[in-house]
């Protein structure tokens, strides 16, 4: 079962979490998801559980703990879904109006 550990520390890397969930089981894979523009953490991660019994106790264990000053969010990973398409316009030079370029 995949799990999403949300509010995490900026500081929190892949083996802080690894090493969270081992207390509760066998952890498949632990990754903290990082900015590709900054290199900085995003704040959240998932960790891959093979045993559903025992990502249900991880789950029930640390949802809402403390860990490394934060309090964490634990839940089952819902698959990412279809994003809406943005409406209007994506770029360009302004609107036409104050501040806009104007042809002289």
């Amino acid at each position: 079962m995949k799990l999403y550990v949300g509010n995490l520390s900026y500081h929190t890397t892949d083996s802080d979490l690894e090493s969270l969930f081992s207390a509760h089981g066998e952890v498949a894979e632990a990754h903290v998801i990082i900015d590709r523009d900054s290199g900085r953490s995003r704040g959240f991660g998932f960790v891959d559980m093979p045993n559903d019994d025992e990502a249900e106790s991880a789950i029930a264990a640390c949802n809402q703990m403390q860990f490394m000053g934060r309090t964490i969010t634990v839940n089952q990973a819902r698959p990412q879904g279809e994003r809406p398409q943005r409406q209007g316009s994506r770029g360009g030079y302004g609107g036409g109006g104050r501040g806009g370029y104007r042809r002289f």
